[in-house]
């Protein structure tokens, strides 16, 4: 039996890609998902799929960059399900451009969804894991938070914070037996680059993720952290193509 059977665990940005896949894997291993992204039809087509195949899932419309919305996600996680085991904070935008072009509005989506929207993901379930003296904290950072390139300063700004804030985690959280994982992944077939508002830019990304994988393997990497036994902590995976030089 998988040590992922039975246990809840919340996936932000459920609808599509990184998190859809992550939650239909998890649901194959017997977890109890609680699904969360701002797109109900795709969250309800998600649910009704792990239904059929005898998965466990519910879902919630919630907006990562909202903490009442997180806070009222991880109360209909305990509502519904009794505890919270695990949190996936999946949910992140990728508008790339050169700072020159001055795109402030995306730069603040970028702040509010990818830095804080873990923030409040992690202020949502981090209380209730204390109190249980156990828990598991996931943050999909990005290849991106490892290196920068040209038009990815300030999304890599948001993925180096990201893992400052996990591992800022895992010291103050050990001892309460909280495991945290980063997961940086590098080229994959996702909606991302949909977000990038510079078509000639666009087209340009486009063109090299020829070499990307699927979403489902970040999905097998995420269970591996979790099927792991309470006393080992995968705390960094970094997964991308072979061919992928960057």
């Amino acid at each position: 039996m998988s040590n992922i059977q039975g246990k809840v665990i919340i996936v932000t940005g459920a609808s599509s890609g990184i998190g859809e896949a992550t939650a239909k894997e998890l649901a194959l291993k017997g977890a109890k998902l609680v699904l969360a992204a701002r797109r109900e039809d795709r969250l309800k087509t998600l649910q009704q799929e792990i239904q059929k195949n005898a998965g466990k899932a519910i879902y919630k419309v919630t907006d990562v960059s909202s903490q009442e919305d997180m806070k009222a996600l991880a109360n209909y996680a305990i509502q519904e399900f009794g505890q919270i085991d695990v949190m996936v904070n999946n949910a992140g935008i990728m508008p790339l451009s050169p700072i020159s072009e001055l795109k402030v509005d995306e730069w603040d989506n970028m702040v509010d969804v990818n830095i804080k929207g873990v923030l409040y993901g992690i202020a949502a379930v981090l209380p209730t894991m204390r109190e249980r003296k156990e828990g598991h904290i996931i943050n999909v950072s990005s290849i991106a938070g490892h290196l920068v390139f040209p038009a990815s300063a300030v999304y890599s700004g948001t993925k180096f914070a990201v893992r400052a804030i996990t591992e800022g985690l895992r010291i103050e959280e050990h001892s309460n037996r909280i495991r945290t994982t980063i997961i940086s992944p590098g080229s994959i077939a996702t909606e991302l680059t949909e977000g990038i508002s510079g078509e000639e830019l666009k087209s340009a990304i486009n063109k090299n993720m020829n070499i990307a994988i699927e979403p489902a393997s970040i999905a097998r990497a995420i269970a591996f952290a979790i099927e792991q036994p309470a006393d080992v902590a995968v705390n960094e995976m970094i997964v991308r193509p072979t061919v992928q030089q960057l």
